[in-house]
């Protein structure tokens, strides 16, 4: 990184960034996506589902679904507590501090996951349950910082940097543990004997990779708002008084008519991202069972998934604040019933490989473009409040999805087509949720109701 680049005044603008904020800062921003990616590319998608179903469980009928129901739980804890957390952090002042508190559980957590082996199913669940509670607050409070750090119509756009920038955290890890297993393989070592040191391996990366956050990431509180002319006419000039973190997510609630398009933006966010959680936490599964990869053929798999990825959120990115918010996540969505659909249908390997790709891309822009839209709709001085219900209905979804999935295959002797093939109605529901919101209207109400 250049010294120009590390050098911007913090008093001035400079381009899709707010005034006062340096570009280290939104680097510093963005290394957390890189940071916690690992968590999610090598424990939850690539390497740690596939070796409990197998190793841990024994490959027995319930194995699925008890790693569904394990991260269904810890979905449930974050989406019961991810409000208030929001909106203590609000009143305080305390994203960085619960942040950090988050990132040391989930690193401890994941280190923990490599004493999990044959048979030890309690621990290696409670381990899980641990990290992914730790992973979703920590995803939550990172997110509300975006408001503070970009302007207005350049969301999209620094968000899919921190997106990109995560994707290829995921990479570097998933490179890492690669190395790791290919070194064991090749002297004969089965997944008990390497698993455990990719465990401790991504632990160690995610600490290392989550230090520049802590030591360049500002906490401001609340973003000033930048209306227009004629939303400021509509928007309150005082700041109110400082509430507690009940009393502020209650008023959320209670007038949760008013801002509408976040409501049912939020209820959009808790469908399509039902379908996307299902595919996350189960593609190696997934690979395995039904297409018959190896682990290292379901690395490699998941390796373009992140190089895909990482390209669709940085494209998207751009791309989505010119062509509006709405319209950017209804074209991921049509993106992923295709997936769907080409992923069911594959036989050999070559249409998966280019499911995966196309899933790929469609994952990098929607969670991008998702995270824009609420950082949008959120009241200004509510950023972390709202980016908590943004996690409510994220973790709702991660009940959703992965619980359906998990559910098909165990009734249908281990159908994990029939499964997948479900999971594109979650996809249909988006759509149809996402036709009655209205970003401007939702905008609007945010700096009036602020």
């Amino acid at each position: 990184m250049s010294d120009a680049f590390l050098s911007v005044p913090p008093t001035v603008p400079s381009g899709p960034l707010r005034s006062g904020v340096r570009r280290r800062e939104v680097w510093a921003w963005a290394m957390y996506d890189f940071a916690n990616s690992g968590y999610t590319t090598v424990v939850i998608t690539a390497v740690f589902n596939a070796y409990f179903v197998a190793v841990v469980a024994g490959n027995a009928p319930w194995a699925t679904l008890a790693w569904t129901a394990a991260l269904g739980l810890s979905a449930l804890i974050v989406l019961l507590t991810a409000q208030w957390l929001g909106a203590w952090a609000d009143a305080h002042a305390g994203k960085k501090k619960l942040l950090a508190l988050s990132t040391l559980g989930c690193v401890l957590a994941t280190a923990g996951l490599a004493l999990a082996g044959p048979g030890s199913v309690a621990l290696a669940l409670g381990f899980l349950v641990l990290s992914n509670v730790c992973f979703g607050t920590g995803e939550n409070l990172i997110a509300a910082f975006l408001p503070e750090l970009a302007t207005e119509d350049s969301l999209g756009k620094v968000s899919g940097w921190g997106w990109g920038l995560g994707y290829l955290g995921g990479l570097l890890s998933l490179a890492a543990c690669l190395a790791v297993i290919a070194g064991f393989q090749a002297r004969g070592g089965q997944a008990s004997a390497f698993v455990p040191w990719t465990m401790l391996l991504t632990a160690a990366l995610f600490a290392l990779a989550a230090v520049p956050t802590f030591v360049f990431l500002r906490e401001r509180g609340g973003a000033p708002a930048t209306p227009s002319p004629a939303l400021a006419a509509v928007a309150q000039a005082q700041t109110p008084a400082p509430a507690s973190a009940w009393q502020r997510t209650l008023d959320t609630l209670r007038h949760t008519r008013r801002y509408r398009d976040m409501g049912r933006f939020m209820l959009c966010i808790l469908f399509y991202q039902a379908g996307i959680q299902a595919v996350i936490a189960l593609a190696a599964i997934y690979a395995e069972q039904a297409m018959g990869f190896s682990t290292a053929q379901t690395v490699q798999l998941v390796v373009a998934v992140n190089l895909a990825a990482a390209l669709g959120a940085l494209a998207f990115g751009q791309w989505q604040d010119r062509i509006g918010h709405v319209r950017a996540i209804r074209l991921t969505l049509w993106g992923w019933l295709a997936t769907v659909a080409l992923a069911w249908a594959a036989q050999t390997p070559a249409p998966f490989w280019a499911a995966a790709s196309l899933a790929g891309l469609c994952l990098g822009a929607s969670q991008s473009a998702a995270r824009a839209l609420v950082g949008y709709l959120a009241p200004p001085q509510r950023q972390a409040e709202f980016f908590g219900l943004w996690g409510l209905a994220v973790k709702g979804s991660a009940i959703l999805g992965p619980m359906a999935y998990g559910l098909v295959t165990w009734l249908t002797n281990g159908n994990h087509r029939l499964a997948l093939l479900a999971m594109g109605a979650y996809f249909l529901v988006g759509l149809w949720l996402l036709a009655g919101v209205d970003a401007q209207r939702g905008r609007h109400a945010a700096l009036a109701g602020d």
